[in-house]
C-alpha cells in the first residue's frame, strides 16, 4: 500500500464550532449532530488530523460535551457570538508561525486531500489568501466570488453576499465555501482590522478578502466538489450530507470486496468493517463499532452495533446484534434473535425468536426457539455460561447466574434456575397430568350452562 502523506508540521488549523444550530431547532450544538454515527466535528477532525500539526476548536460557552468531542485537541471559548472573524480570533493564540487554515465544523465532509491542496495552491501561487470554492447545482444564497484577471493570474476581488448582490452577480456560479488559509502573521493582522460595519453588527470572516486585496495581496480560489464543501445548517441539509457519506461508505465497502445486494438500502457507520466476500442483504443497518470478517452473510433487515462477526457466520434475517457481542466461526443467528454482550461459539446456532444477553455460549451448541436468558434482576446484570455441544430446548428460560455444562440437555419449556452438570438432562417444568374424559365433560357443562 502507498504510504500516507505526512502531517504538515508548519501548518495549523482553527475549527469554528460554536454555532447553536438555530435552524435545526435542536438543543444539541450543530457540530455535535451525527453523520454515519459520528458527530460532524469528528468527521472534520478526522480529515484535519491527517494534515495539520496543531488543531484548535472554538466552541461556545456551556458546550462541555462538544469540547470533550474535540479532545485531545485544545478548545477556545467564544463567550460572545460576535461573528465568524471574532470566533477565529478566539482561537488565534494557537495560530503558530506557519500556515493557518480556518475551517467550519458545519462543513464536515472536506477530505484530507482537499485540505492539502488548499495549502499547496496558496503556497505555489504566492497568494496571501486561498479560499475554498465550489460550483453548486443550486447556488441559492451562497456568497459569490467575483474573480478578476490580475497581474499573476485570476484573483478573487471580493465576496458578494447574496442579499447584497446584483442580478449579474447572483448569476456567478462560483460560490464561497467558507474554509480558507494564509500565513499566520498576515491572517492575524487582517483579522484584527475587521470591524462590525454591517446590519448584524458582527465581525465577518469574509471581510478578509477586502482587507487582503487592499493590502496588495493576491487571493486565489481553490475549487472542490459541492459534495465535499456543502454546508449544514438545517435538518434537510444534514440528511443530504448523510446521503453523500453513505454513498462514499458503500462504494468503499464494495471496492473492498463486500457485496451489497441493494446498496441504497444498506446504512453503514463511519467505522464499519466488512471483510472480503461478505454479503449484505437489503435494509441492513450497521451502527458504530461493527466488524465482519469475510466471508460472512448478513441477511435482510438486521441491525448490528458494537459487535464482531467472524468468518462463515450467517446473521438474520431480522436479527439484532447489540454491543459486546461476538459471533464465532460458522455460527448462525436467525430471525428475530437478539444478542447482547454475548459470545456465540464456533458453529453454534440460535435460529429463532430468542434473547441471549450477558452470555457465553460454547461451540456447537444449539439454542432452541423462544429461549431467553434472564440476565437482569432489576438491579444487576448476571451471566449465563453455556458449554460446548449443549442442546437447549425450545421455550426455555435460563435464570442467571446459571451454568450449563458441556454436552448437557435442557428439555423444552424448562425454567432453569440452578447449574446443570456436563452431559446431564435438565427438566424445569411442572409434571403433566391428564384426566380421562374431562374435556368432554367440560364442553357439555358449558353447553348446558353448568
Amino acid at each position: 500500500m502507498p504510504s500516507q502523506p505526512e502531517v504538515d508540521h508548519t501548518a495549523s488549523a482553527v475549527i469554528l464550532a460554536a454555532g447553536l444550530g438555530t435552524r435545526m431547532k435542536s438543543a444539541l450544538p450543530k457540530a455535535a449532530h451525527p453523520i454515519a454515527g459520528r458527530p460532524m466535528l469528528r468527521h472534520l477532525l478526522a480529515a484535519a488530523e491527517q494534515v495539520f500539526a496543531t488543531i484548535t476548536v472554538v466552541v461556545g460557552p456551556e458546550m462541555d460535551g462538544l469540547a470533550r468531542m474535540a479532545a485531545p485537541h485544545p478548545t477556545a471559548i467564544q463567550h460572545d457570538r460576535l461573528g465568524t472573524a471574532h470566533a477565529a480570533l478566539c482561537g488565534s493564540e494557537n495560530f503558530g508561525g506557519g500556515e493557518v487554515a480556518i475551517l467550519f465544523a458545519d462543513n464536515p465532509l472536506i477530505e484530507a486531500a482537499t485540505l492539502r491542496r488548499l495549502l499547496a495552491e496558496r503556497r505555489s501561487s504566492g497568494a496571501g489568501l486561498a479560499l475554498m470554492a465550489m460550483r453548486p447545482a443550486d447556488p441559492a444564497r451562497y456568497g459569490r466570488l467575483v474573480v478578476e484577471q490580475g497581474e499573476h493570474g485570476p484573483t478573487v476581488a471580493r465576496i458578494v453576499e447574496w442579499a447584497d448582490a446584483t442580478e449579474a452577480e447572483r448569476a456567478i456560479p462560483l460560490c464561497n465555501a467558507g474554509a480558507l488559509c494564509g500565513p499566520a502573521d498576515r491572517l492575524l493582522g487582517w483579522l484584527r482590522q475587521i470591524t462590525p460595519d454591517n446590519t448584524k453588527g458582527e465581525y465577518y470572516l469574509t471581510d478578509l478578502v477586502r482587507l487582503a486585496v487592499a493590502d496588495g495581496a493576491r487571493v486565489v480560489a481553490v475549487e472542490a466538489d459541492e459534495a465535499e464543501l456543502r454546508g449544514i445548517n438545517s435538518r434537510a441539509e444534514l440528511a443530504a450530507a448523510e446521503a453523500v457519506v453513505q454513498h462514499r461508505l458503500r462504494a468503499r465497502a464494495m471496492e473492498g470486496g463486500a457485496t451489497l445486494t441493494a446498496p441504497d438500502t444498506v446504512f453503514l457507520s463511519h467505522d464499519t468493517e466488512l471483510g472480503p466476500d461478505t454479503v449484505v442483504g437489503p435494509h441492513v443497518v450497521f451502527a458504530p463499532g461493527v466488524r465482519v470478517d469475510g466471508p460472512a452473510e448478513i441477511r435482510a433487515f438486521s441491525h448490528l452495533e458494537g459487535c464482531h462477526v467472524q468468518s462463515g457466520a450467517v446473521i438474520g434475517p431480522y436479527a439484532r446484534l447489540r454491543p459486546g457481542t461476538v459471533v464465532g466461526l460458522g455460527a448462525h443467528v436467525g430471525n428475530f434473535v437478539e444478542l447482547k454482550a454475548t459470545t456465540l461459539g464456533a458453529g453454534a446456532k440460535a435460529n429463532h425468536l430468542s434473547y441471549l444477553g450477558d452470555a457465553a455460549i460454547g461451540a456447537g451448541t444449539n439454542i432452541g426457539a423462544g429461549t431467553i436468558t434472564c440476565n437482569y434482576d432489576g438491579f444487576n446484570k448476571h451471566r449465563t455460561t453455556i458449554g460446548e455441544r449443549v442442546f437447549v430446548g425450545s421455550d426455555s428460560v435460563l435464570v442467571a447466574p446459571v451454568a450449563l455444562g458441556d454436552g448437557s440437555f435442557v428439555a423444552a419449556g424448562s425454567v432453569i434456575t440452578a447449574d446443570v452438570e456436563a452431559d446431564a438432562m435438565a427438566f424445569g417444568r411442572a409434571r403433566q397430568a391428564s384426566v380421562p374424559g374431562r374435556a368432554a365433560a367440560f364442553r357439555a357443562g358449558r353447553k348446558t350452562g353448568g
